[in-house]
């Protein structure tokens, strides 16, 4: 084993060893039976605590105002906002959880929600959600917050990627359209490099920062684990991918750094002129014209690039309910509000996000720029427009980052050529299996 294999697996051994610690503790303090509340959906006389991650000072007003109206409709409740760091959130819920000071209602991605939905963390939500309200939510979006066949959280916002283009830099390179597939993509990414010396595009291997290399698996016809949660991708499918990834970086087709930076580092590059395609969220069409006008004047936007199976991937936020809330009925009626298809459409708005419920989904806002609108507004209805096939990509199991530090790790070995594809693919499902 090299040193840089000795360090890095050093490292995720260490942190996984501390994770597991950690969540083993949180499972053993866990009440084996939520707490019974009075009420029909509020407790009576009732404080509940709900943190949200990095939200302010931007939605302070938004959030105020929420609250505000909720406890009016609701009185005897009164909610305490509480804006967590980006960075800290996960390290902080997960130090409330175990010490059992954890707040009522928590904004999470389910990634993480998961990993503690399998330790008995969070209230599950199937007998507290009527039929009638759930179906006001996405189908395949309220599967993202379910664990073994059961809810754990609720969906809020979410957001889906698209392909933002620099039509002056694929003219350079005499590409007409923009490219729709991962097969499309790597022909443009050769001819943009041999006509023009860039590249076409940026995805990060880096194990902790994004899932795109992982979720292409997925649109690409390979299955990462099967029904048993064993690895399922050492299969033709899975080592065609590993070959894809491992071709365009051994053939100078992606930049050097798509090995330690992470997407931000995409970003800089397309705001540089030095990429074609960044594959992004809408939002960020906004980043671009603020620090690159240039680059943003010959921008324009196409649907997220996806594999043989045309599937699209979508990020969802959701609210849990941690098991220890003594205020279980106040806590999920303030995540139905907070959820519901008004204030759902209200915060899309003010967020550029999308909205988890169908009704707001629906609304003119996210449609109106779809033929001949500002950039901005034709790439929200761009992605609002994929919402209607979008998924979560990713296996829904509570170790999912852990199989992508695996995967990524190996894949790395593969496009360095310390080891053979076949090597790497059979090596990443043999550490899978034997975590």
């Amino acid at each position: 084993m090299n040193r840089r294999h000795f360090w890095k697996r050093s490292w995720r051994l260490g942190i996984f060893a501390v994770l597991g610690l950690c969540l083993s503790w949180l499972m053993s303090c866990s009440p084996s039976q939520p707490p019974q509340a009075s009420g029909n959906g509020a407790d009576g006389n009732a404080e509940i605590e709900f943190w949200t991650m990095q939200l302010q000072p931007q939605f302070t007003d938004y959030f105020n105002e929420l609250i505000a109206k909720f406890e009016q409709e609701n009185p005897g409740i009164t909610v305490k906002w509480v804006d967590v760091p980006w960075g800290d959130m996960q390290s902080k819920i997960l130090t409330a959880v175990s010490a059992g000071t954890a707040p009522d209602v928590v904004n999470l991605n389910p990634d993480f929600a998961a990993q503690l939905a399998g330790r008995n963390a969070w209230l599950m939500l199937d007998d507290k959600v009527p039929a009638e309200v759930r179906d006001q939510y996405l189908p395949k979006i309220w599967e993202a917050s379910m664990l073994d066949g059961q809810t754990f959280g609720l969906p809020w916002y979410l957001t889906t990627s698209v392909a933002i283009y620099n039509a002056q830099l694929l003219e350079q390179a005499g590409v007409a359209q923009p490219p729709t597939t991962y097969e499309e993509l790597a022909a443009v990414a050769k001819q943009v490099r041999d006509r023009t010396g860039k590249y076409a595009f940026f995805a990060t291997l880096v194990p902790t920062d994004s899932a795109e290399v992982l979720q292409s698996f997925t649109q690409m016809g390979a299955t990462l684990v099967d029904e048993d949660g064993n690895a399922a991708f050492n299969t033709p499918e899975g080592r065609a991918v590993f070959q894809y990834w491992t071709d365009l970086y051994q053939q100078g087709l992606l930049p050097r750094e798509v090995l330690t930076q992470g997407h931000r580092r995409g970003i800089e590059l397309f705001q540089a002129g030095e990429t074609a395609v960044l594959s992004t969220g809408p939002q960020f069409l906004k980043t671009v014209e603020t620090n690159a006008p240039a680059i943003a004047e010959v921008s324009a936007t196409a649907p997220q690039i996806s594999g043989s199976t045309g599937k699209k991937s979508v990020a969802v936020m959701n609210l849990v309910v941690p098991k220890g809330t003594d205020q279980p009925d106040a806590a999920v009626a303030f995540a139905l509000y907070v959820t519901n298809n008004e204030n759902q459409l209200a915060f899309a708005k003010a967020a550029n996000v999308l909205p988890s419920t169908r009704d707001a989904l629906n609304d003119a806002f996210f449609t109106a720029g779809a033929e001949g609108g500002a950039p901005i507004d034709k790439a929200r209805a761009v992605s609002a427009t994929q919402m209607e096939s979008a998924e979560v990509l990713l296996p829904q199991i509570k170790d999912v980052k852990e199989l992508q530090k695996i995967v990524y790790d190996n894949l790395q070995a593969a496009m360095l050529g310390e080891k053979t594809v076949d090597q790497a693919v059979t090596d990443a499902a043999t550490e899978w299996d034997a975590r």
